[in-house]
C-alpha cells in the first residue's frame, strides 16, 4: 500500500507554515501538498487599504482569513500535515489553535518587507516552538543577503535561517526538512526523542 511501512500508516505530524500578510504561505502550502490545498482565500477589498500591504509589487487579490491546508508524505513513516495562518494582525487570535499540537513551524519571510515577520518570530519564540525561517526568493531574488537578514530580524544561529522558493515544490520540500531536522533536534535534547 502507498504510503505505508510495514502495513502501518505513516505517522502524522503537523507544521505550521506562518508570517506576514503576503508573504507566501498559501503558495508555500500549495506548492508541495499532494491534495488540493484547503484555502480560505477571500477578495481583498478596499477596508484593508492601508492595513493590508503587500508591497507594491504585489499583484495580490485574495488573503487568507482563517488558514491554507495541505499535506505531503515524506516517506513510507512520516506525513506532514501543514496548516498557513492568515497573515494580518486582526487574525492573529486563530495562531494558538493552528500552533496546538505542531512539531514545528516555518516562518516564511519576504526579505523586502522585514516588519512584517517580526510578529511571528516573536510568536514562536515565546510559545517554544521549534521553527525554522524561510526567507522566500520572489522572483528568485532576495531584497537582502542572508547575513543582513538574519542581523536584522536579531535571531541566533540556533535559528535555521533559509532561503527557498516558495513557488517551487522541490525547494519548498527542502525547507521543510530543515524544519523537521530543527524539531527532531530539539525533540532529542529535550530527551522525548
Amino acid at each position: 500500500m502507498a504510503g505505508r511501512r510495514n502495513g502501518k500508516a505513516p505517522i502524522p505530524v503537523k507544521i505550521v507554515v506562518a508570517g506576514g500578510f503576503g508573504v507566501g504561505k498559501t503558495t508555500t502550502v500549495g506548492a508541495i501538498s499532494e491534495i488540493v490545498p484547503l484555502t480560505t482565500e477571500a477578495v481583498m477589498t478596499s477596508a484593508g487599504i492601508g492595513i493590508d500591504e503587500p508591497g507594491a509589487d504585489s499583484e495580490k487579490t485574495t488573503t487568507t482569513v482563517a488558514m491554507d491546508f495541505g499535506c505531503v508524505t515524506i516517506d513510507q513513516s512520516l506525513k506532514l500535515y501543514l496548516f498557513g495562518t492568515p497573515g494580518q494582525a486582526r487574525f492573529g487570535f486563530m495562531w494558538d489553535d493552528l500552533s496546538r499540537g505542531a512539531l514545528g513551524a516555518l516562518v516564511v519571510v519576504d526579505s523586502a518587507r522585514l516588519d512584517d515577520c517580526y510578529p511571528a518570530i516573536d510568536y514562536f519564540e515565546r510559545a517554544g516552538l521549534p521553527f525554522v525561517v524561510g526567507v522566500n526568493a520572489f522572483n528568485g531574488r532576495l531584497a537582502h543577503d542572508l547575513d543582513s537578514i538574519r542581523w536584522a530580524l536579531a535571531i541566533g544561529e540556533q535559528v535555521p535561517l533559509v532561503e527557498f522558493d516558495a513557488r517551487e515544490r522541490l525547494s519548498v520540500r527542502d525547507a521543510l526538512l530543515v524544519v523537521l531536522d530543527r524539531a527532531l533536534d530539539r525533540a532529542t535534547r529535550d530527551g522525548r526523542a
